[in-house]
């Protein structure tokens, strides 16, 4: 079986997460009391222990902003005492006058490996996470992007389609930064027109070779496991990023409200079947160890 890399999950402590803690405040994942507790990296081994997932890549959960470093250095000790994660992607406050400094102690970490900055934003409040859509085109977080850049590291990048022009733009300014698209655009209209708009936005997207693209997250709007939905924006998204350039990410265990981590896997396989072994790998493991630049050497 071909060996996966899972390029996007987390693990937490409740008591870290102002968003876990207090009344529940709406999520675009919808309502989310059964992950409102830790989940630490033993749940996350069990999940994924009939999957034959060899390597993870850990993305930030929203600390408190002021607290970027310490998330960071907190995923640093548990790969330090358990060997998972391989990777972490950190979080900077690129609209902050100290995210200079914050960056480069982010990569004097030895697994981190970039950062997110989720800048999605949506006419839906109950989708919207930036302040506004075109946070990426100011003055300072392109001063602070540059940052990114010199300290090598890859920048995952959350968009919705509306905002994929100056998502475009951003790439093509930072030409030596890779951009990882998340959950393969967030395809959240599938509408005729919507998923047409999706379309055209992904491909002004992967005319920038910096780009790529991840698929994960695909339940999020729909609340389910649903093997033809993931089917359907895997194959658009490999025919317009192309399979070296897309790659698998869980994104446990949000995915939990609604799946197992082994159906979840079961419906990317599915989908992926139709692809020669060699593309398979590319997009199960391989992508992700070159864009992550991984040293797997775990096996389970």
């Amino acid at each position: 079986m071909i060996p996966i890399i899972d390029a996007h999950h987390h693990i937490w402590r409740q008591a870290d997460l102002p968003w876990l803690q207090g009344p529940m405040v709406a999520r675009i994942f919808g309502p989310y009391e059964p992950i409102r507790r830790d989940y630490p990296i033993a749940e996350y081994l069990a999940d994924i222990k009939s999957s034959h997932v060899v390597g993870s890549v850990y993305v930030q959960t929203n600390w408190a902003k002021d607290r970027a470093l310490e998330e960071a250095a907190w995923v640093q000790s548990v790969a330090d005492t358990e060997g998972w994660p391989h990777a972490i992607v950190g979080y900077a406050d690129l609209l902050d006058d100290g995210a200079p400094q914050t960056l480069r102690a982010l990569a004097r970490i030895p697994r981190v490996r970039g950062i997110r900055m989720q800048l999605h934003w949506h006419e839906n409040p109950l989708y919207r996470f930036a302040a506004a859509p075109d946070v990426m085109n100011g003055a300072l977080f392109r001063k602070n992007f540059a940052h990114v850049a010199g300290n090598n590291l890859s920048f995952d990048l959350q968009v919705f389609t509306s905002q994929m022009k100056d998502a475009a733009n951003l790439a093509a300014a930072f030409p030596g930064v890779t951009f990882v698209l998340q959950h393969a655009g967030m395809l959240e209209d599938k509408s005729t027109e919507g998923r047409a708009s999706w379309q055209e936005g992904m491909k002004r997207l992967a005319d920038q070779p910096n780009i790529v693209n991840k698929l994960s997250g695909l339940g999020t709007f729909i609340q389910r496991n649903d093997p033809s939905h993931i089917g359907d924006v895997i194959h658009e998204a490999a025919r317009i990023f192309g399979s070296d350039r897309c790659l698998f990410g869980s994104n446990f265990p949000i995915e939990k409200l609604w799946t197992t981590y082994a159906e979840l896997v079961s419906a990317h396989r599915a989908a992926l079947s139709i692809y020669d072994p060699k593309e398979q790998l590319a997009l199960l493991h391989g992508n992700a160890r070159r864009v992550y630049k991984l040293d797997v050497t775990a096996r389970r």
